[in-house]
């Protein structure tokens, strides 16, 4: 038995049927490059394998990693030349290494993207989806497990309440989608809040447009620094009340107000 480690804030997914919904959803190809981050004890990894023809996870708990080989391979042991597994913190995982060492093409001579999955502790959600943001370029699609309250944070809309900085930089980058929930009992140990299926497909729509993604980023978050104050306030070191004008938004908005194309046309005023 493996006891859940509050450190690597574990909760593991037990529940079939909700698995194979999620497994479902991801809808894997046998050739897909597949990358799951936090396997745990292989609860997606396992059916995961099923329609694969391998798979790489991404582990941060060494002593986890021999039993999700071992309940990969025991039903399988084909299974065994399908996984492989990285031992690391996947906040220091190069992915452009990692493509650039397995990328392929596919039957149209196309460059196989990566697919990532993953059930993202609380603690780690938003370092985990910044980081993939900046390696977009080698991205397909993602599909994660998340607290629901993090999920609408994401999938928010202008004038909402939860809508703010994680809004705004995903849906800049990517379309964001938030599936299904998933109740606290379909883990072990159960967790107090309900979670979510979202899934993130980037898009070029921004992309000639924002061409500095930190220069973005810090406009944002400045933007909802102060959720209460107005743009002039919170952007006062940023720019000028004439250049909030020029990009065709008031002075006196506030930051909650601005749909992507607002943001995305005072990046452009700005730079």
């Amino acid at each position: 038995m493996h006891y859940a480690k509050k450190r690597f804030g574990q909760n593991f997914l037990v529940d079939t049927s909700i698995i194979n919904h999620i497994v479902d959803s991801i809808h894997p190809q046998h050739d897909d490059l597949m990358v799951e981050i936090g396997p745990g004890l292989g609860a997606m990894t396992k059916p995961l394998l099923a329609r694969l023809d391998k798979i790489n996870v991404i582990e941060l708990d060494r002593d986890i990693i021999p039993k999700l080989i071992k309940n990969c391979v025991f039903s399988d042991a084909t299974n065994k030349d399908k996984l492989f597994v990285n031992e690391c913190d996947v906040l220091k995982f190069n992915f452009q290494e990692f493509y650039s060492q397995h990328v392929s093409v596919d039957k149209n001579g196309s460059e196989k993207k990566l697919r990532i999955v993953g059930n993202l502790p609380y603690n780690i959600s938003t370092p985990v989806l910044f980081l993939l943001l900046k390696n977009r370029d080698l991205i397909q699609d993602m599909h994660f497990m998340l607290q629901k309250e993090v999920v609408d944070r994401i999938v928010a809309t202008p004038g909402v309440k939860n809508y703010g900085r994680l809004s705004v930089m995903l849906q800049t980058f990517c379309e964001a989608q938030s599936l299904f929930e998933v109740p606290p009992y379909a883990f072990q140990p159960a967790p107090k809040v309900n979670s979510a299926i979202l899934r993130l497909q980037p898009k070029a729509q921004f992309e000639k447009q924002v061409t500095d993604f930190s220069k973005y980023e810090n406009l944002v978050r400045q933007a909802f620094s102060q959720r209460r104050k107005t743009l002039k306030n919170t952007l006062k070191d940023l720019c000028s009340t004439q250049q909030i004008e020029q990009a065709g938004l008031l002075p006196g908005q506030r930051a909650e107000e601005l749909s992507i194309d607002d943001f995305v046309n005072l990046y452009k005023t700005l730079s």
